[in-house]
């Protein structure tokens, strides 16, 4: 009872068009108000002592990265590689586009990050060389999502802190499954490229792609130190987030020289602005956490799957429904805080090795990135193509649907997620 009283304030205050954060924070606050006993001053301890928690700290660092890169003409460089090395197959400069999102992905850790990055490019280019604009805007709005799959990933990071999983096994787990996404949806891409007869670039020579390479390496070293620093032991993946914001305030200002000293305070109040917002979301949605552990809310909801008999398969097929509804109305942040508290208990009482199920609640959540109402990347490839969001939402169908075919291998195939951890001790 008290359960669906939760449930039904925050799905009230969602309808209003309240943002998440505040209607986390009001349910709870409302809930122990009126129906408990708990004093309120431990909703105000519960607001400090939930957030002070060490592994935090890499999102705003990781955001910070993000920003000094995407400003820094890292991505630029980066695309210019991508495209010598595949341009001179049908739909190039698409297939550019996910080598070039892959390999930013890589370093920025944020989906829509990716898209403004590489899209703000290649989209206006690929329009330029004949390409429609709705293919350009589609390869470009679906392989963005890479962002939060291939580490690091703010995303990943945000489901180690609900459910105290090892952020560095999951780091690992999401690059095997992101490199093979990524070649589905470069298959994708040629087979639409090929069909509709589209351009294709000049073949580079090798001394063009290791000028092109020599270029970008002091942007894909930023790889190696974020993957090896964890990897080998030398930092946490806290300190990883922190190396790799100063890294890339170095190589933007004094390597590539452009990111100039007036852009700096923009960049800094800019990631702050997005640190601050989901950081806020982050809070709320531990007092939620902690309003539904108090009511034994996943508790209850775990007795009643384990006794309807639900399986793991189907358990794992009711959580991708649930998620990729969630996607459409929601942002990753918010549905991983509101939801892992209570699907991570049942999992592990069900066997599910808790690595696995960040993967494939990450891959959900990119997919929820290109659905409509609420897909940050259709938002952001719609503002630099200027198609609306009807005819973006047309646009990434064909990937969309090859992320939903992802979807199914990464769930019920585990050892796709959990094989490089596991081949690296790390779990």
């Amino acid at each position: 009872m008290n359960a669906l009283i939760i449930f039904a304030l925050l799905t009230a205050l969602l309808i209003t068009g309240m943002p998440v954060s505040i209607s986390l924070g009001l349910t709870v606050l409302t809930f122990l108000f009126a129906f408990t006993q708990v004093p309120i001053e431990s909703v105000a301890l519960k607001l400090f002592t939930g957030i002070e928690k060490f592994e935090i700290m890499a999102i705003p660092f990781f955001i910070l990265a993000g920003n000094f890169l995407t400003h820094g003409g890292v991505a630029r460089r980066m695309i210019r590689f991508a495209t010598s090395l595949v341009g001179h197959w049908p739909g190039g400069l698409g297939l550019g586009a996910v080598v070039a999102c892959a390999l930013f992905a890589a370093i920025s850790g944020s989906s829509p990050a990716t898209v403004v990055a590489v899209g703000s490019i290649l989209i206006p280019a690929m329009v330029k060389a004949g390409y429609p604009l709705r293919f350009g805007a589609g390869v470009v709005g679906s392989s963005g999502a890479l962002g939060i799959l291939i580490p690091p990933s703010i995303v990943m990071v945000m489901y180690a802190v609900s459910t105290n999983s090892s952020i560095g096994a999951l780091f690992m787990a999401g690059v095997i499954p992101g490199l093979v996404l990524a070649a589905m949806l470069m298959f994708t891409t040629w087979w639409r490229a090929w069909k509709g007869g589209y351009p294709k670039e000049a073949r580079a020579t090798w001394g063009a792609r290791l000028k092109f390479f020599r270029e970008s390496v002091w942007g894909l070293f930023l790889i190696i130190v974020v993957m090896g620093g964890i990897y080998s032991g030398i930092f946490t993946p806290t300190e990883a987030a922190a190396m790799s914001a100063v890294y890339a305030f170095f190589v933007a200002m004094f390597v590539y020289k452009d990111l100039k000293w007036k852009d700096v305070p923009k960049t800094l109040l800019a990631s702050a602005n997005m640190s601050a917002m989901l950081l806020y979301i982050i809070t709320n949605a531990i007092l939620f956490s902690f309003l539904l552990t108090h009511e034994n809310v996943p508790q209850a909801i775990s007795e009643w799957i384990l006794k309807s008999g639900l399986g793991v398969i189907g358990f794992l097929l009711a959580v991708n429904l649930l998620l990729l509804v969630m996607g459409n109305f929601m942002e990753p942040s918010s549905i991983i805080l509101i939801t892992a508290p209570i699907l991570f208990p049942i999992a592990m009482k069900l066997g599910i090795d808790p690595v696995h199920f960040g993967v494939m609640i990450t891959v959900n959540m990119e997919i929820g990135m290109i659905t409509p109402p609420v897909g940050l990347n259709l938002y952001v490839a719609s503002g630099i193509s200027k198609l609306g969001l009807s005819e973006m939402t047309v646009a990434v169908w064909p990937w969309l649907l090859t992320m939903l075919i992802f979807l199914v291998i990464v769930t019920y195939w585990p050892p796709l997620s959990i094989w490089l951890p596991k081949a690296l001790g790390m779990m």
